[in-house]
């Protein structure tokens, strides 16, 4: 009986998993496949940062993860979610995979 409540557990949140995947939208999806395990983190990060918008701006800040001038300098910067993304996990990941960097925390 307790196989069969395991596998019953499994199998229904694997369900919900592929139900959100699929309700995701494809700026979503974009983040987590560059964000990989810290996908649910960095979609917090950006929602909060821009409503996952990639043409948001405030000020100097811009894009997805509003990052900064110096920041895009960097780390690059494009129009597009993909390149967007790529340039934030550069960031993230040479800040010691902190979002010490964002006003935005997950």
């Amino acid at each position: 009986m307790k196989v069969l409540v395991v596998i019953l557990v499994l199998v229904l949140s694997t369900l919900v998993f592929v139900a959100r995947a699929l309700a995701a939208s494809p700026t979503q999806r974009v983040i987590c496949g560059v964000f990989g395990p810290y996908c649910s983190q960095a979609l917090r990060v950006a929602w909060c940062e821009s409503r996952f918008s990639t043409t948001a701006q405030n000020g100097q800040y811009l894009g997805l993860f509003q990052m900064g001038s110096f920041a895009r300098a960097r780390y690059g910067h494009g129009t597009d979610a993909w390149t967007q993304s790529e340039a934030a996990f550069r960031y993230f990941a040479d800040s010691g995979f902190s979002w010490g960097p964002w006003s935005c925390k997950p």
